[in-house]
């Protein structure tokens, strides 16, 4: 089976979102599913046994590139949304609601965790000549703003968006991906060379520690009975043991 996200891609997406596997309940029974927030600003959940849709949302705050969903769940473009000569506010941008970063889930709260980025693009039309505007010639696409990056929760049964928690630098860059444990933590960067450990039912910050740009999602292992949580600074790396 096959399940399209969206009919057609307008704005450039050129990577593809790690999907999260979980297991749930929808509508009373158990169900094998698998969750993904889009670049596009959609966040989709199938059962993956029969690729059967149960859920589409928008995620991103500003999102505003499709007009509705069609009877599938997948998003519909919005023909004012493409490139027009005096320019049309897009949203997501170039850079996309969320990108290559892995997102998280945790079975113990039910939260699918991702970055959401509401940057907006102006696509200008700047060859009106059908033939010269093919593909992606006679386009051009300006960033003019944001608004705001967001470390986001969401339901992946309801596609619900349970919380978010903005981050201190809305200019600066996004997450770098997340990891949820059992103890109850949500370890991510906060956009700003901060790792952060998270409470995973609220969002709210319990620790911190300042290293520098993150370059990679936070991993865990165990050694002589101890947790720890390892991640990456450009070509250094920093271990950090649970006690």
């Amino acid at each position: 089976w096959h399940y399209q996200m969206s009919p057609h891609d307008t704005h450039d997406w050129d990577t593809v979102q790690s999907p999260v596997l979980l297991d749930a309940r929808v509508d009373g029974k158990p169900r094998k599913l698998v969750s993904v927030a889009a670049r596009n600003g959609y966040f989709f959940t199938v059962d993956r046994v029969t690729g059967e849709h149960i859920v589409t949302t928008r995620y991103g705050s500003h999102t505003n590139w499709a007009s509705g969903l069609n009877a599938k769940g997948a998003p519909t473009p919005a023909p004012e949304k493409e490139a027009i000569v005096p320019g049309a506010l897009v949203s997501p941008a170039a850079g996309a609601t969320t990108n290559w970063q892995p997102p998280a889930y945790s079975p113990d709260t039910g939260l699918f965790y991702t970055q959401e980025d509401n940057a907006f693009n102006m696509l200008y039309l700047t060859d009106p000549d059908p033939r010269g505007s093919m593909g992606l010639g006679g386009k051009m696409r300006v960033e003019v703003g944001s608004g705001g990056k967001f470390l986001t929760a969401i339901n992946p049964v309801t596609g619900k968006v349970v919380w978010r928690r903005p981050y201190p630098n809305p200019s600066g860059g996004g997450g770098i991906g997340f990891l949820a444990t059992a103890g109850g933590l949500l370890f991510g960067g906060d956009g700003s060379g901060n790792f952060v450990a998270y409470d995973a039912s609220a969002g709210k910050p319990l620790w911190h520690t300042r290293i520098g740009t993150i370059s990679n999602a936070p991993q865990t292992y165990q050694f002589d009975g101890k947790q720890h949580v390892l991640i990456a600074t450009g070509d250094m790396l920093w271990a950090f043991a649970l006690y």
